[in-house]
């Protein structure tokens, strides 16, 4: 990887690695439909001139359904039940169970009926992520929130089928134009309800911070960081930046916030990054000719 590739990976693995630390800042004070309105506003607003100074909108408009499908399933939906989450998890929790999206995609592109078959080391993978999930469950039991632990398994879904939306539909038009009309879509979606639950008392320096933060240097910075990764490593190189993110996230959140390393989170940190790298890893060809080949699993569209 030359230096640029690694200077932009090192950007993204920090930058979408914040975000649960920024989320949990902010929901102390925001509900979760507003921070969503006023990450996507700030983002998309930065992100219109770029879309328009390169011509992008057009295109992309003409793709409004798969347009619809991707906002819902990569930003609308995930980040406010991500954000809802928080309010009952720790940062660091949340980032390490986004870090199952490898293994929720793998599965989704198997049952779609890709190319591929499971490989022993993929099924093992799988069952490494599971147990993942049990020790942080079992370890921390009383500790960890049923609910939130249920939003954040569509959340999981949603990253993973979010990518595959736009591989197989959208991948032939200008990526910051897919992105800032997904973003603009979900702005204008939350903000009736960012008005209806705005804030009666005043926001905060840090809670202020954190929704710029995020909107300026988590979303739309990055996802203009993340096109010129993809462009220097190339795609499924790109996609390690998932395994680096939750150990940011976990870092920051002890580090910043003194969130507790317990024993589920560090067992199950292991247990989950290493069943994501053996179930990402490509499985034996299946035999059918002329069936048709879904992508392979990629979790690259995950953004925190």
């Amino acid at each position: 990887m030359s230096r640029r590739g690694w200077l932009l990976f090192a950007a993204m693995s920090v930058i979408w690695g914040l975000p649960y630390l920024l989320i949990k800042i902010a929901v102390a004070h925001l509900s979760p439909a507003a921070l969503v309105f006023g990450r996507t506003a700030i983002a998309s607003g930065i992100l219109l001139p770029v879309a328009l100074a390169r011509g992008e909108l057009r295109a992309v408009a003409r793709a409004w359904l798969p347009l619809l499908a991707f906002t819902a399933t990569e930003i609308a939906v995930p980040w406010v039940l991500l954000s809802d989450a928080e309010l009952r998890l720790t940062s660091s929790l949340s980032g390490l169970l986004v870090a199952l999206v490898p293994l929720a995609a793998t599965v989704f592109v198997w049952m779609a009926g890709s190319g591929d078959r499971l490989g022993r080391g993929q099924v093992a993978g799988l069952l490494l992520g599971l147990l993942g999930v049990a020790a942080v469950v079992g370890l921390d039991l009383g500790r960890v929130s049923a609910g939130a632990l249920l939003e954040m398994a569509v959340v999981v879904c949603c990253y993973a089928v979010g990518p595959q939306i736009m591989v197989r539909w959208l991948r032939h038009l200008p990526g910051v134009g897919v992105v800032f009309g997904a973003l603009l879509v979900a702005a204008v979606l939350y903000l009736p309800v960012a008005v209806v639950q705005r804030p009666t008392h005043g926001l905060t320096l840090s809670v202020v911070a954190s929704v710029v933060i995020l909107g300026v240097v988590c979303t739309a910075l990055a996802f203009v960081l993340f096109f010129q990764l993809v462009e220097v490593v190339g795609a499924v190189r790109s996609t390690v930046i998932t395994f680096v993110n939750p150990a940011v996230a976990v870092a920051l959140g002890v580090a910043i916030r003194h969130e507790p390393l317990t024993a589920g989170l560090g067992v199950g940190f292991l247990l989950i990054l290493g069943g994501s790298a053996l179930a990402t890893r490509p499985g034996r060809p299946a035999a059918p000719p002329g069936r048709p080949r879904l992508p392979r699993a990629e979790s690259s569209g995950v953004a925190g």
